[in-house]
């Protein structure tokens, strides 16, 4: 149990500040439903508001997972990232992990061109080059480091290119690119480290599926968007 509530943190993670809004412009929201070993447990849902050069995405997102019909993990937060342009400004997220609390205050510091973090796991100082952790970014495929959007710890990663692949998802087919993503550093043990495979489909700019295994096999597939 322990090494499960462990990796939960890395489950919605992504990267780099600079996240080419111009690619979600069309976006009103992003739907995506969370499995595990095939069974729908819960969603994460993304919403996407602009204003001119102003860009807001709200995240909201809440599984349950089961065993013999009681509850062993439960996890519901709501997160919002504020864009100008390209550049990321502010970050705010509260989670509820069985009853325990988690959450991020982070704000870009204009003097020191840096954000200033305080969050459940970390509080200091964090590059730019870092993105908040959530799927909807496909910065993650190009970045080498993240900040959690549950604690605002940072974690730094290394990207794979697997293949071009096609998939199915809810009757439809994609042609799609195949990446691993995983730790840097290979000295944390294996119950800690990133170890994702995520499937990007250049058209639309979506990551259309992520899974892991971990304690059972998890998914995340993008359901619909608009």
């Amino acid at each position: 149990m322990k090494k499960f509530l462990l990796f939960i943190f890395f489950l919605m993670y992504s990267f780099n500040s600079d996240a080419h809004m111009a690619h979600y412009n069309k976006f009103n929201k992003i739907e995506m439903e969370i499995l595990r070993d095939g069974e729908v447990i819960g969603y994460n849902y993304y919403f996407f508001t602009k204003d001119s050069d102003k860009t807001t995405v709200t995240n909201q997102y809440k599984f349950t997972v089961k065993l013999f019909g009681a509850t062993i993990f439960e996890v519901e937060g709501y997160g919002e990232e504020k864009y100008i342009k390209d550049k990321l400004i502010s970050f705010n997220s509260k989670t509820r992990q069985n009853k325990k609390n988690k959450y991020v205050e982070l704000k870009l510091n204009k003097q020191t061109n840096e954000y200033d973090i305080k969050g459940s796991s970390y509080t200091g100082k964090a590059s730019t080059e870092n993105v908040i952790g959530n799927w909807w970014n496909h910065k993650i495929l190009q970045s080498n480091s993240q900040i959690s959007p549950i604690s605002g710890s940072i974690k730094e990663q290394v990207v794979t290119f697997v293949g071009k692949e096609k998939i199915e998802l809810y009757g439809k087919s994609y042609d799609v690119e195949h990446f691993k993503l995983t730790s840097k550093d290979k000295s944390i043990s294996k119950d800690k480290r990133l170890n994702f495979d995520i499937w990007f489909n250049k058209t639309n700019a979506l990551i259309l599926k992520v899974e892991y295994s971990r304690m059972g096999n998890w998914e995340y597939r993008v359901k619909n968007f608009e």
